[in-house]
């Protein structure tokens, strides 16, 4: 008894075909019952061979979304480093914006107290140069008929070391200006400041000075230079040194 199994497909269903067909005539000899067997047996490994080959096509379609998967990752990936990158830099930029607003903010500061600093100074040279003016010509004019008067002027004037050394010395000088009917008259030809801070200040001053007395009754000139050092107490400049380099 021959049995002929027949399945659609390509090349490989005709060699399966053919394998079926060979098993059931080899049983053809023995019994009905045996040969059904065989040929359900045949049957089923068919299948199974179909069945298996189905699965190896599943897996490598599974295999496509697990590679498009990938690279949406690597992607993702590069995506999420570019924006990084791009934070990083807009950080960097916003940091260099803040330092350099500091720095202008503290150049700014600086050169604003170096200008106040500076016009302090000269103002305190203005102020100093003008006070050392006018106290040289209370210096260097007397009138023996008003002698306590201009050393009164002289005391106010002066502080410190010479405010004490014109205190001691004025009750002599006193009496000769009297005795000599003394006279001067002085005036400050030039003037200018040497060095100062803002409550000190070095004054050089050249003065002419027109002298006369018993002795010499017709009026002397004198020329001489004075360097006087003038510092800020109590609201005003004062004389604390007189030099006659």
């Amino acid at each position: 008894m021959v049995v002929t199994t027949k399945k659609n497909g390509n090349a490989k269903d005709t060699d399966e075909t053919a394998e079926v067909t060979e098993v059931v005539d080899v049983a053809a000899t023995d019994d009905d019952g045996d040969v059904t067997e065989v040929v359900e047996a045949a049957t089923v490994e068919a299948k199974t061979a179909d069945a298996g080959d189905e699965v190896v096509d599943f897996d490598d379609e599974a295999d496509a979304p697990v590679e498009e998967a990938d690279t949406e990752l690597a992607w993702l990936g590069e995506q999420d480093s570019e924006a990084k990158a791009s934070s990083s830099k807009r950080l960097i930029a916003l940091i260099a914006a803040g330092v350099l607003f500091v720095g202008l903010l503290a150049s700014t500061g600086f050169l604003g107290y170096q200008y106040w600093n500076n016009t302090q100074l000269k103002n305190a040279a203005s102020a100093a140069q003008r006070a050392a003016v006018a106290y040289a010509l209370v210096l260097t004019s007397i009138d023996s008929n008003k002698v306590d008067e201009n050393f009164a002027q002289v005391l106010d004037g002066a502080t410190g070391d010479f405010k004490d050394m014109y205190s001691e010395s004025s009750g002599k000088l006193r009496q000769l200006l009297i005795d000599n009917k003394a006279t001067a008259h002085g005036q400050v030809v030039e003037s200018a400041v040497q060095s100062n801070t803002k409550d000190e200040a070095v004054v050089l001053l050249f003065i002419d000075q027109a002298v006369s007395n018993t002795n010499v009754p017709d009026p002397r000139l004198d020329r001489s230079r004075m360097k006087m050092t003038m510092k800020y107490v109590d609201g005003r400049w004062r004389a604390s040194n007189v030099e006659l380099p």
